[in-house]
């Protein structure tokens, strides 16, 4: 058995872990893209 396999540093599950960081970055993105929209309003 790998050595790594025992200690494991995080227990955490990866699906959890894979949502959090997609719906961090999609709401990052979400974000800069209403700041351009709204810029792009103002300025008309």
């Amino acid at each position: 058995m790998n050595e790594f396999e025992k200690d494991v540093q995080s227990k955490n599950n990866d699906v959890v872990d894979s949502m959090k960081g997609f719906g961090f970055s999609f709401v990052f993105f979400v974000l800069i893209f209403a700041i351009g929209a709204a810029i792009s309003v103002i300025g008309k």
